[in-house]
C-alpha cells in the first residue's frame, strides 16, 4: 500500500471516478466496531494521496439510520487520515440558500435518535469537547476550493440531521427554521462527533438539493430532485476536491488533532484491557504503557 491518505471524502460513487485520479487501489478494512459501508478506495488527487468512501454503500444500499458511521470513521482512522470531507445532500431552510447551492456549515444540531454517538463504551469513558463541532481551519480551505471551482457557496450555517428516512412533515421544518436551522440531512450526526473522537479534521459540503417542504411556493423535496440536483453537482464537487487536494497545506494549525487529550474521565487502571485493545488506535498516546 501506498502512503497515508492527506485527506479522506465520505460522499457518493461518482466523485472517485474522477479523470484526474491515478494509482488507485481498493482496499477492504475490518474495523472493532464491524465492516464499513463499502471498501475505501485509494488513489492519487492532484499530487495527494486520498481515500474514498461510499457512505451509502455501493449503488446506496444502507439507509441513513443504518450507516456504520462508526467504522467508517475507525476505517479512515486506521489508514492514517487526519482530514475528512463530508460530501452530502442537504434540504434549505434559508431563502437564501438555494437548491445548486453549496454550504460548508460551521455548526450541528444533532435530532437523530438510536445511532451509536460514540467510540467509548464498555467501562471507557470520554466527553469530547463539541462546542465548534467541524475544523473551522479545514472548513475554510474547503470554502476557497468550492469558490475557485466557480460554485456558488455559502460560509457558515447550522446543519440540523433528522433520523430519516422519511423526508420531514411541513410541521417539523417549519419547527426547524423557528429555531434558526439552515439547512437539513440525514447523516451529519453522528459522523462529525466520531471523527472529533479520532481526532480528525472534519468539513461539509453540503449540496442543497430542494427547500425540504416548508416553502410553499415551490414542490416538496422528493428522491427524484435530490439526485438530480447532485448529479448536475458532481462535476462542480469533483473539481473543488481537486483544488483541495492540490492547495492542501501539510502542516495544520487547529486543535483537533489533541481532542482526546482532556476528554478521557476513565482512570488508567479501571480501564478494562478488552476496552483498552478495542480503542489502542485512539487513546494510547494518552495512556500509560
Amino acid at each position: 500500500m501506498n502512503s497515508k491518505p492527506e485527506l479522506a471524502i465520505i460522499g457518493g460513487s461518482g466523485l472517485y471516478q474522477m479523470n484526474g485520479l491515478t494509482h488507485i487501489e481498493t482496499v477492504e478494512l475490518e474495523t472493532p466496531f464491524g465492516k464499513p459501508s463499502a471498501p475505501v478506495v485509494l488513489g492519487d488527487l492532484s499530487g495527494k494521496r486520498v481515500a474514498f468512501l461510499a457512505r451509502h454503500g455501493l449503488g446506496h444500499t444502507i439507509s441513513p439510520s443504518e450507516v456504520n458511521y462508526r467504522a467508517n470513521i475507525y476505517a479512515l482512522k486506521m489508514l492514517g487520515a487526519d482530514r475528512v470531507i463530508s460530501v452530502s445532500a442537504c434540504g434549505s431552510l434559508r431563502e437564501d440558500y438555494a437548491p445548486g447551492h453549496i454550504v460548508i456549515p460551521d455548526q450541528i444540531f444533532d435530532f437523530t435518535r438510536g445511532r451509536a454517538r460514540s467510540f467509548f463504551e464498555g467501562g471507557l469513558v470520554a466527553h469530547v469537547g463539541s462546542a465548534d463541532p467541524v475544523c473551522a481551519e479545514l472548513s475554510e480551505q474547503l470554502y476557497q476550493a468550492v469558490v475557485e471551482a466557480g460554485g456558488t457557496v455559502h460560509r457558515g450555517g447550522t446543519f440540523i440531521t433528522i433520523e430519516g428516512p422519511r423526508f420531514s412533515t411541513r410541521a417539523e421544518s417549519s419547527v426547524f427554521r423557528s429555531w434558526g436551522m439552515s439547512i437539513i440531512g440525514m447523516t451529519a450526526s453522528p459522523e462529525v462527533f466520531l471523527a472529533r473522537e479520532a481526532e480528525m479534521c472534519y468539513a461539509i459540503m453540503a449540496h442543497v438539493t430542494d427547500y425540504d417542504v416548508w416553502h410553499t411556493s415551490e414542490s416538496p423535496v422528493t428522491v427524484e430532485m435530490v439526485v438530480r440536483t447532485l448529479l448536475a453537482n458532481t462535476a462542480l464537487a469533483q473539481r473543488s476536491l481537486e483544488i483541495l487536494a492540490r492547495q492542501l497545506p501539510a502542516e495544520k494549525h487547529c486543535a483537533c488533532d489533541h481532542a482526546l487529550a482532556d476528554a478521557i474521565i476513565t482512570a488508567p487502571d479501571r480501564i478494562h484491557p478488552s476496552a483498552r485493545e478495542k480503542l489502542s488506535l485512539l487513546i494510547s498516546k494518552y495512556l500509560p504503557k
